[in-house]
């Protein structure tokens, strides 16, 4: 299941995960919250929370996760990823050479960096690592 935080920045979806996520989440939920976002930005912000009761994705899931990102590969101007999972961390690890922006993932006991480093402004960040 995939929830959509409100309240946040105009420019910026934050997405949990719980339990196993399947392509029905990512069509009706996720995929129209980052469309809705593009008709207002350039380029968003995504942060990706895996929930500690997450347990994996369905085979449509990753198939959308991936039709998403390589149809935005340059829309994004940051991405964080929260995760404990480490099959998660290493993909996330090697997909982000394929994104122009900056990615980094932090531990489920980092949500509170996360949502701070995803906030910073860029140039706050140019050359960080």
């Amino acid at each position: 299941m995939i929830e959509i935080t409100s309240g946040t920045p105009d420019n910026l979806v934050v997405v949990v995960a719980h339990g196993k996520v399947t392509g029905e989440d990512y069509e009706k939920v996720f995929i129209p919250a980052i469309e809705a976002k593009f008709k207002s930005h350039k380029k968003i912000r995504l942060l990706y929370h895996l929930a500690e009761d997450f347990s994996g994705y369905t085979v449509g899931a990753v198939w959308d996760d991936a039709k998403l990102g390589l149809g935005h590969v340059t829309a994004f101007e940051k991405v964080a990823i929260v995760t404990d999972v480490h099959w998660i961390i290493e993909a996330v690890k090697f997909f982000s050479f394929f994104l122009s922006c900056p990615v980094k993932v932090f531990g489920n006991d980092q949500i509170a960096e996360a949502n701070a480093w995803v906030a910073e402004p860029l140039r706050d960040i140019v050359g960080a690592g």
